[in-house]
């Protein structure tokens, strides 16, 4: 099947020249002041720098989650636009329409143009080859529009499921407002080929050189685009002419206001304002307290009750599938009664609860992770003293254990010094007593002990020599 002309990213350049002289008239000049206008709003709005910006930070968004997203589904859909937007680049419809402008007459040799009769404007091929790009603009603006919706939807799905909710609702907020700019670029785009279609038929008209042969040009964008994205133009044609009326509206209530101030300034009338009452700060007392507190003291104890009562169920759940309905139970009466502290606490918990559910279905033994759990689900009901580690999370907990680490090596790092200094004091002062003993010689007791020391040993030897001398005369020697 052969491709459509206008679906191609670069529609090739007729060979023929790019403007001619025609006879101008006034409703030429017209013509052309409109297709200008029509042509400066989608110039402005595809070089905004509002859309610009978004078209970074979509970038930026997926350059960020390609590797830890890269499975889900609203990151496919993002991508899809991030294609979009990247073909409409390299179709390069700003250059088109530039050069557009460059070749039509400007306000002041339009002017001399009507007095002369005459003027250079653009061809029938050039006009021609402009309305392939702006229908084949056109249609890759209202499949922008489709992939914005569908990841829309998948984003906020999973915003209904609580997943990764911070990042979705920047996601849905980027594509709610890159859809609204592209639909501005549809509708302007809309009305910018029906100006060029109209400048054509004059054109054609005046100076003939058909370039599409095999091609017709279709009457209407609407026509063109199909039913659903019709109905996108006339909601916004619609729209425009209701701003409008608005704002005629708001311009002639100013108006009338003005002129009710004006009359109220000429008027000087002299009312009886009265007299100030003081009134008694009692009667004024604010009840709002009293009644809070009577509030609080009826509410605490069916409070209790009812914590004691999912307390009971989570004790007694016998597996992780029932432990889920309990604590899906728990969060919705914890949102009832605004406990958001406790709510967040075990709606991290029920995503740990599914994902052993899983493995409780795959058959894995998890009863005594079941026993842990149930703790951990009873403090996250009503969180008082130590947190446990699994109600942390994983970077907490690590950076508790880095903290630990690092001061244990700064105790080393600050105990070793004082230890050698503590050693070396010691090494120094036995030294200097092995220094005065060599110096002064032996001391008293020193002596003292030599002398018993030697009294002992010739006691001994004495003892030796009697004990031999019995021996040999016992054997008769």
């Amino acid at each position: 099947m052969a491709e459509e002309p206008w679906n191609r990213v670069n529609i090739p350049f007729p060979s023929a020249v790019s403007s001619v002289r025609i006879h101008f008239s006034p409703k030429t000049d017209v013509n052309v002041e409109t297709l200008l206008v029509e042509n400066g709003k989608v110039l402005k709005l595809i070089r905004s720098e509002i859309l610009q910006t978004e078209i970074r930070l979509l970038y930026e968004l997926i350059y960020v989650l390609n590797n830890s997203y890269r499975g889900n589904k609203t990151f496919k859909g993002l991508k899809q636009v991030e294609q979009c937007i990247n073909r409409l680049k390299n179709m390069k419809l700003d250059v088109a329409l530039q050069e557009l402008t460059d070749l039509c007459p400007n306000r002041i040799q339009r002017e001399l143009s009507v007095k002369s009769g005459e003027c250079d404007v653009p061809s029938q091929p050039m006009l021609e080859w402009l309305c392939l790009k702006v229908l084949g603009a056109a249609h890759l603006m209202s499949c922008t529009l489709n992939r914005c919706s569908r990841a829309f939807v998948l984003s906020k799905q999973q915003m209904k499921w609580e997943e990764f909710v911070i990042l979705n609702v920047v996601i849905t907020s980027l594509l709610s407002r890159l859809w609204v700019i592209f639909r501005g670029v549809l509708a302007s785009l809309s009305t910018l080929y029906q100006q060029l279609l109209e400048f054509l038929r004059e054109v054609a008209h005046l100076q003939p050189m058909p370039f599409l042969k095999s091609f017709s040009l279709p009457g209407d964008m609407a026509e063109f685009l199909g039913p659903s994205h019709a109905l996108l133009l006339t909601k916004w044609r619609t729209r425009g002419l209701h701003a409008k009326d608005h704002k005629e509206k708001q311009q002639s209530r100013k108006k009338s206001s003005v002129k009710v101030k004006n009359q109220g300034r000429t008027r000087k009338v002299k009312e009886d304002l009265g007299v100030a009452i003081e009134r008694d700060l009692a009667l004024n007392a604010d009840m709002k307290p009293f009644l809070k507190s009577f509030r609080n003291l009826t509410e605490e104890p069916h409070k209790a009750e009812k914590k004691q009562m999912f307390k009971k169920r989570v004790r007694e759940a016998a597996t992780f599938t029932n432990m889920v309905t309990h604590l899906e139970e728990m969060i919705l009466w914890c949102k009832s009664q605004k406990m958001e502290k406790e709510k967040h606490l075990l709606t991290f918990l029920r995503l740990k609860c599914q994902r052993m559910k899983c493995l409780e279905t795959a058959g894995y033994n998890v009863q005594r992770k079941l026993r842990s759990f149930r703790q951990e689900v009873c403090w996250a009901f009503s969180p008082q003293g130590v947190m446990p580690n699994a109600c942390r999370s994983s970077a907490a907990v690590r950076k508790n254990a880095h903290l630990r680490t690092r001061f244990q090596s700064l105790r080393r790092r600050l105990k070793s010094p004082t230890v050698s200094i503590g050693v070396k004091k010691k090494q120094v002062k036995r030294r200097r007593k092995r220094t005065e003993l060599s110096v002064s010689g032996p001391s008293e007791d020193n002596k003292r002990s030599r002398i018993i020391h030697e009294a002992t040993a010739q006691t001994t030897d004495c003892n030796s020599h009697d004990d031999i001398d019995d021996i040999f005369a016992s054997a008769g020697l």
